[in-house]
């Protein structure tokens, strides 16, 4: 199948969605389709066709400077789709790009799917933006209602989605590398780094140091946790806009900025528990990673945690908004479960998601893009026979 990817991110961003996007396209084109990636032009390249690819020009996000949004007339998107034969559109974003391109799929006739990736009316709560809630999920219900199937990661999430109006929802998961992320990258020496000569208590945060990640929830857990057990460490790994910020309030914890491949694995492996405090995530890559690196994890009780983690087995589950509930369960989990239950819930975390690989996940997703473009030409047969 000839497939139009659109994205307005891609690496060498380093998001969950531009990496995911990335592991999409690779597995797509590794099965056979013809895959022409549309996306914003990043710093030196051109602009326009080539390579597999459609460039456009970008612009940097307000409040994510170091990310970008696209913007392409619907007409020039319309041409490219046209002359690349393309016989579905996906779009992975819900950006101005991901918005024309949908207007020219639907100019020519073309199936188009969707990924429901960011809680972009949630995030308004942590930008001063409330009351621009309602219109922003009034935005995103019309962007996905305009395509013939929309991708959620997670069960719960298309109930919630349905329930506000959403259409034609499908449940497709996220994967995590069990290879890369395992308990057998734990690294001593990257521990010694971290001032660790011994068995002192390694928590973790990984992500994007930014205001709706709520991580100055996860360092305040610390350092009520440390009080109990004044060996423990903690690590962050991510940068953004909030990591001076939390770096002077936080001079305690280390900061070791942005970590990818081999290095963020032997991060995750080398800790001892993971705390995640983010309630606007969609899914939250870097839960499953956790989980398949053996670590523990802390975090609310929704996206990929309610689906992956077991209260007390393999880490702390505490309903959103409790804020003192997230504190508490990292002092127990501190203080008392892990001398008892560390190694059992080490083994539980990686057993959760054993199943969870990509190439399992890639292939639901590839057959569900079949079953789109397939049901579109059979509804327009019987309207080509009529005319």
């Amino acid at each position: 199948m000839r497939i139009a990817y659109v994205t307005e991110t891609y690496p060498p961003e380093i998001n969950g969605v531009s990496l995911t996007v990335a592991r999409a396209v690779s597995y797509l084109r590794g099965r056979g389709h013809v895959v022409e990636l549309v996306r914003p032009a990043q710093a030196g390249e051109s602009r326009g066709p080539g390579d597999g690819e459609w460039r456009c020009v970008g612009w940097p996000i307000p409040v994510y400077r170091d990310m970008r949004f696209g913007v392409a007339p619907v007409s020039e998107l319309a041409g490219s789709f046209d002359a690349s034969r393309a016989q579905l559109v996906h779009v992975a974003t819900e950006g101005p790009l991901g918005r024309a391109a949908v207007a020219a799929a639907r100019r020519l006739g073309i199936p188009s799917t969707s990924d429901f990736r960011t809680n972009f009316h949630a995030y308004s709560r942590y930008y001063r933006l409330g009351l621009f809630e309602p219109v922003i999920k009034a935005y995103l219900r019309g962007f996905h209602n305009a395509t013939d199937r929309t991708f959620v990661p997670t069960e719960h999430l298309r109930s919630e989605l349905s329930r506000a109006g959403f259409d034609r929802l499908t449940v497709v998961g996220r994967g995590v590398d069990l290879e890369r992320f395992s308990p057998s990258r734990r690294d001593r020496e990257l521990r010694r780094e971290w001032g660790c000569v011994g068995n002192e208590p390694v928590l973790l945060h990984v992500g994007r140091l930014a205001a709706e990640k709520k991580v100055e929830l996860a360092l305040e857990a610390f350092r009520a946790a440390a009080r109990f057990d004044a060996r423990a460490k903690m690590v962050v790994v991510g940068d953004g806009p909030r990591r001076r910020a939390l770096e002077r309030a936080f001079p305690e914890a280390r900061f070791v900025g942005v970590q990818t491949g081999a290095a963020l694995a032997a991060c995750y492996a080398s800790a001892d528990l993971f705390l995640f405090a983010s309630e606007s995530e969609t899914f939250g890559n870097v839960t499953v990673e956790a989980l398949a690196s053996g670590l523990p994890v802390i975090a609310f009780d929704c996206a990929a945690a309610a689906q992956h983690v077991v209260d007390r087995g393999n880490g702390r589950l505490v309903p959103p908004g409790d804020d003192q509930g997230f504190i508490n369960a990292t002092c127990m989990m501190l203080a008392v479960e892990r001398i008892a239950r560390g190694a059992e819930a080490s083994a539980a975390a990686r057993r959760s998601v054993s199943a969870e690989d990509w190439e399992t996940v890639l292939g639901h997703f590839e057959r569900k893009l079949l079953e789109t473009a397939d049901d579109a030409r059979r509804s327009r047969a019987p309207a080509a026979r009529a005319a």
